[in-house]
């Protein structure tokens, strides 16, 4: 495809709004900071950028994530991938800060990183890796890259730029092979992410030190440090064997022999550490090969099938995923019956007391999975899934006030979750109780990115009658906090 700037302009435009105006990146070198009188975002020797700085550009970038991609919204999945993650940088000697990792629901194999610790995955390398060990191997290298900065440091020369089209150039190289060209402005991103990758790229010594530090990390959080030579081994054999073209993965972080033969040297100075996949990574698995189905009686075969004939590496999670395709397709009491046994086994398992509250809300019958709920919340006070659950199970019950009540208990100890603000803002609305409808909503739009809107909300939020002033006083904190960020944005020219 030839890249045409003015056809190009007209279509970015058309995406980002005036924020983007002038700030196209092509092929050529990057426009003069006099053109436009840009933020300069410092030097390497200056940390390159502010914490804060870090943080907007980070949720620029995941505005173009959850544009292009399909993130997972599953609080399930997403709080095992967010487990194994948090695992990996409590053990790692490097990374500090908070990081945020999540699941693309998409089949081919590719992970990446993003600015200020956003790291993505997805579903199809989660499925491609045989032990729990390769799924880490592949989040500590990403935790790596974060951690020793490459990725803001492959973009020092691109400083002269504005934040918005800074986050476009990264989203183009990290995301470009991932984004249907047809897709209208996803077109400039797939001819964008050509460009640059030439510009932004991992060189050989930023994949090498990532692989250092990553096999470290692993052998400190008590995974094999041998997964990762082993894992991107195997990638490279396939390749080889079915022709059918490099995963991304490995488009995206070029493997040599030479590079394999060092992992492997790096990991014989720790010794295999193997250990026994959690049960959370095959059921995890397991969820993701059914939601790969996009018939879910085409999944309901798959797994009747496999159970038949006994191949599968977990049983238990076979019968889940089978239970979760049954529940897909309306067939409640069949999925009930799967899951009665797998409750018996593993009572306190959060997958399966999380789907037996979804199967009884499909029956009418709320109130029982309030009822078997109530329990599992009390006995995990942080327990993402679960909290939300019975948040949903307490509105589908008619107590929208209760599940307001549970869900500000919950963020309390858990904050940052922005599905969790969205549907406290629904609970709360369910309540009649509108301030608090805005000012959760906000909280929801400011952990997407949506720094203007949720100002807006918060506003409006204040303006609404007979509010008490204890809540009107955390109502203008919030809103004064929000104010001086967007001040600091606007005063940079973000």
């Amino acid at each position: 495809m030839s890249f045409r700037p003015a056809k190009a302009l007209r279509v970015l435009m058309a995406a980002l709004g005036s924020c983007l105006i002038g700030a196209l990146v092509t092929l050529s070198p990057p426009l003069s900071a006099d053109a436009f009188d840009l933020p300069d975002f410092g030097s390497s020797a200056g940390g390159i950028m502010t914490a804060a700085e870090q943080r907007a550009l980070g949720q620029e970038f995941m505005k173009w994530v959850r544009k292009t991609l399909k993130v997972s919204q599953d609080p399930v999945l997403t709080d095992y991938i967010q487990t194994i993650g948090n695992q990996l940088v409590a053990a790692s000697r490097e990374a500090g800060g908070g990081y945020d990792f999540f699941i693309v629901e998409d089949p081919s194999i590719n992970a990446f990183a993003g600015p200020a610790g956003h790291v993505g995955v997805n579903a199809g390398l989660i499925l491609s890796a045989e032990t729990e060990a390769e799924l880490a191997a592949v989040v500590a290298h990403e935790i790596a890259h974060v951690s020793q900065q490459h990725l803001l440091r492959s973009i020092e020369a691109q400083k002269q730029m504005s934040l918005p089209a800074t986050a476009l150039l990264i989203a183009a190289a990290v995301l470009g092979a991932a984004i249907d060209p047809q897709a209208g402005a996803a077109a400039l991103m797939g001819v964008q992410g050509a460009a640059a990758q030439r510009q932004i790229n991992f060189t050989r010594s930023n994949e090498e030190e990532a692989d250092r530090i990553g096999i470290d990390t692993l052998a400190r959080a008590g995974q094999d440090p041998y997964a990762m030579p082993g894992f991107f081994q195997k990638l490279t054999k396939a390749t080889r064997i079915y022709d059918s073209g490099a995963p991304e993965l490995l488009r995206t972080h070029p493997v040599t022999t030479d590079r394999i033969a060092d992992a492997l040297a790096r990991a014989e100075q720790y010794g295999h550490r193997q250990r026994p996949d959690s049960l959370r990574f095959h059921l995890a698995r397991a969820n993701l090969r059914q939601l790969n189905y996009s018939s879910p009686e085409r999944a309901i075969d798959y797994f009747k099938q496999t159970l038949a004939q006994g191949r599968y590496r977990n049983e238990t999670a076979e019968r889940y995923g089978y239970a979760l395709a049954l529940t897909r397709a309306g067939r409640l009491d069949d999925a009930r019956a799967q899951l009665k046994s797998l409750l018996q086994r593993h009572p306190s398992q959060t997958e399966f007391i999380v789907l037996q509250a979804q199967i009884d809300q499909r029956s009418g019958n709320a109130d029982r999975a309030v009822s078997d709920l109530k329990g599992a919340v009390g006995l995990s006070p942080g327990n993402w899934p679960l909290h939300q659950a019975y948040a949903e199970a307490l509105m589908a019950a008619g107590k929208s006030a209760q599940a307001l009540t549970t869900l500000e208990g919950f963020v309390a100890l858990r904050p940052g979750i922005p599905q969790i603000y969205e549907l406290m803002a629904d609970a709360a609305g369910k309540s009649g109780r509108r301030a608090q409808t805005l000012r959760w909503r906000a909280e929801a739009l400011y952990l997407n990115g949506d720094l203007e809107p949720a100002i807006r909300q918060l506003e409006l939020a204040l303006r609404q009658p007979k509010l008490e002033f204890h809540e009107a006083s955390k109502i203008q904190v919030r809103l004064d906090e929000l104010n001086a960020e967007f001040r600091a944005r606007d005063k940079k020219r973000f």
